[in-house]
């Protein structure tokens, strides 16, 4: 049997981001119970105890939002529906202010091993600008409440190269993090997504985007400062110390099978990728009906793999072997391929070794979209 993963998305928030595109919903107590009841209907349907799950993944939203009572139900969701005997990583992701030590003690004791916070900036303007609710003061006291309850792999989020930020606030803000020592921290820098508060102030002027100059000396900075301090680069925005690389994004990137579970989740089974329904009372009317709550399925060519394969593999440090591309392509895409590789190797963006792998160098890091999209067909 193969492994798999489990992603389990809870989509409230106390208040939406600016920049935020991911489906949540600002929410009461009630809409959270009715939401757990409809979660559970929809885990069961796929009666999936005997499946060997490898790695849990609670998203948002903000999960951490759900009171103690709530946060206990949807632990025993996950214990009821899941076999934890072989998960070796569960993470919930939380923002700062909503873990105190009860929600904490609550999860360390249903098997969740890993915590991802998130901080985003150390700045108070940066954090008011992008529309957080929290404090540094919050981040600081959801940091200490994880460790002293006993949680011993914590990821921190950042973003970075947004508007408004100067390359002193990012260095500011990266050496304040790494003081605490979490074992993983996550870099993004800020993409400016349609349909979001962000892509209209840039619409209007009202904002910029950064430079080119400014996204290369942050994005170098943050490589060189973070190995320096034992977080070593595993994949183009993540970095951890040794053993504490993620698990749950290693399983995408490496192309394995996961559920997807909760409004607006996807998930990839059998060669197939779904995608549940983002509206929440279109979801509750297909559980309503026993059906399942999914929006539309996306069955996977060759080609559709191959171009997976591509992006997701290349985002790894490790990156991709050549011989694994072979049973995507004919001669003539395979000869092609080769050739592309080739030349990024003698443009210096790309590793090519004697054992066919490939990798991004660091100059290929820093323009991995653009190299992704030549590989892609």
């Amino acid at each position: 049997m193969k492994e798999k993963g489990v992603y389990i998305h809870i989509p409230f928030c106390v208040s939406k981001c600016q920049y935020c595109d991911f489906t949540s919903y600002v929410s009461n107590i009630e809409q959270i119970d009715k939401y757990l009841v409809y979660l559970e209907k929809e885990i069961e349907k796929y009666n999936i105890k005997k499946e060997e799950i490898k790695t849990i993944f609670i998203g948002g939203g903000t999960p951490t939002i759900l009171n103690e009572k709530q946060l206990i139900k949807l632990m025993d969701i996950v214990k009821n529906n899941i076999n934890l005997e072989n998960v070796s990583e569960y993470t919930v992701e939380s923002n700062p202010g909503t873990l105190d030590i009860e929600k904490l003690t609550i999860m360390k004791e249903n098997g969740v091993n890993r915590i991802s916070i998130g901080l985003q900036a150390k700045q108070k303007n940066h954090l008011d600008f992008m529309g957080r609710i929290h404090s540094l003061e919050d981040f600081e006291d959801s940091y200490k409440n994880a460790r002293e309850v006993g949680f011993k792999n914590i990821n921190v989020d950042l973003i970075f190269a947004f508007s408004g930020q100067s390359e002193d606030d990012w260095k500011e803000t990266l050496e304040y993090v790494v003081k605490l020592d979490p074992e993983h921290i996550s870099t993004y820098s800020l993409i400016i997504e349609e349909e979001t508060p962000f892509f209209e102030m840039l619409n209007r002027g009202e904002i910029e985007e950064t430079t080119d100059e400014n996204y290369l000396n942050m994005y170098r900075y943050t490589v060189k400062y973070l190995e320096s301090h034992g977080l070593n680069q595993y994949e183009i925005s993540n970095f951890s110390e040794e053993g504490y690389e993620c698990k749950h994004n290693l399983f995408y990137w490496e192309g394995n099978e996961y559920f997807g579970f909760g409004c607006s989740s996807s998930g990839y089974l059998n060669g197939e990728r779904y995608t549940n329904i983002k509206n929440l009372s279109q979801y509750y009317e297909k559980i309503d009906f026993d059906e399942y709550p999914i929006d539309f399925i996306e069955k996977l060519t060759d080609i559709d793999r191959f171009n997976e394969y591509i992006m997701l593999g290349l985002r790894k440090n490790e990156g991709i072997q050549l011989d694994e591309i072979r049973e995507y392509l004919d001669k003539n895409q395979y000869r092609d391929i080769v050739g592309k590789i080739q030349d990024l190797s003698e443009r210096q963006y790309v590793n090519f070794n004697n054992e066919n792998r490939i990798s991004l160098t660091q100059t290929g890091r820093e323009v991995s979209n653009s190299i992704i999209t030549e590989l892609m067909i």
